[in-house]
């Protein structure tokens, strides 16, 4: 019976070791699953984070993109044509010339002109700078009396004078690296060939700037021709010349002494020029009398 007792304790000691052996595996499995699933989620988390930027800054580059570029320092070539009419021409003419020089601009061209005993008309053109082309108009507008016409012109050339700037970097980018070249060149063939296109990419780095300075002088100041055209009655008034009657007496009195004496002038010319003709003719006509007096006695004795 001891022995029997003695098997069966031996047997539930076996089968409890068995029971903790199988916990204890069933634990380290557990543990080691916890540890990648911590590492899994580390993971993963970086991966999200890493996305959720990389989302981030293409959504900020996108909406760099898209959003709308403000319109600053445009470049608008401003030109405008003004016909008025005015009483006084040399009034308006001269407070147009003072406008332009309160407004900081320049004249480039004037002209006048009068047909006989017409009204005087003119063009004068001249240059302001954008900030007062709006109020320049105004002001000239209320020095004529009539505004026959008006002309305003706005040429937007901002995207031309933007492609130019780019042209200009891109082209002293190639100048700098061809200059660099050039200390570097051993052989004498390789300087003349890097001299020659450093000196063709000079050229146009020259011509791009001056075509921007020409854009610069034209957006700055505004080109305004005004036309203006004289309207004003012209009422005659007492002319003295008319009433000067002893002046005009003299001059009459004196032409007609001139009118005597050139006669006379003429009489002699023609009597002492043509003396011998006339001696004849009176001889003539004294011999012609005579024989008809004697022919005239003779009749009356028979």
């Amino acid at each position: 019976m001891w022995k029997r007792l003695g098997v069966l304790l031996l047997l539930l000691l076996v089968v409890i070791g068995c029971s903790n052996n199988e916990d204890s595996a069933e634990g380290d499995k557990s543990s080691s699953s916890e540890v990648e699933s911590a590492d899994t989620s580390t993971v993963e988390k970086a991966e999200v984070s890493k996305d959720s930027a990389t989302e981030e800054v293409g959504t900020e580059t996108n909406e760099s993109e898209t959003s709308p570029t403000p319109k600053t320092n445009r470049k608008i070539i401003y030109t405008a044509n003004l016909e008025l009419e005015v009483e006084d021409y040399q009034q308006s003419l001269t407070s147009i010339e003072n406008n332009v020089l309160d407004a900081g601009g320049y004249i480039v061209e004037s002209s006048s002109y009068r047909e006989e005993e017409e009204n005087f008309q003119g063009t004068i053109t001249v240059r302001v700078p954008q900030e007062h082309f709006k109020d320049f108009l105004t002001t000239v507008e209320e020095n004529g009396t009539k505004l026959l016409q008006k002309s305003v012109n706005g040429q937007d050339v901002t995207e031309e004078y933007v492609d130019l700037e780019s042209r200009l970097a891109s082209k002293q980018v190639v100048e700098k690296r061809l200059l660099q070249f050039m200390e570097q060149a051993e052989k004498t063939e390789d300087l003349l060939r890097i001299s020659s296109d450093l000196a063709a990419v000079q050229e146009e780095i020259e011509q791009i700037k001056g075509r921007m300075k020409y854009l610069d002088n034209k957006s700055d100041l505004a080109t305004v021709t005004i036309h203006l055209i004289e309207k004003r009655v012209n009422v005659p008034g007492i002319e003295q010349d008319s009433l000067n009657t002893w002046e005009k007496t003299k001059k009459q009195f004196m032409n007609s002494v001139n009118g005597l004496i050139a006669f006379g002038s003429g009489l002699f010319i023609f009597v002492v020029g043509n003396l011998p003709v006339l001696v004849l003719l009176v001889a003539l006509g004294v011999g012609g009398y005579f024989v008809y007096r004697k022919v005239k006695k003779s009749n009356e004795h028979a």
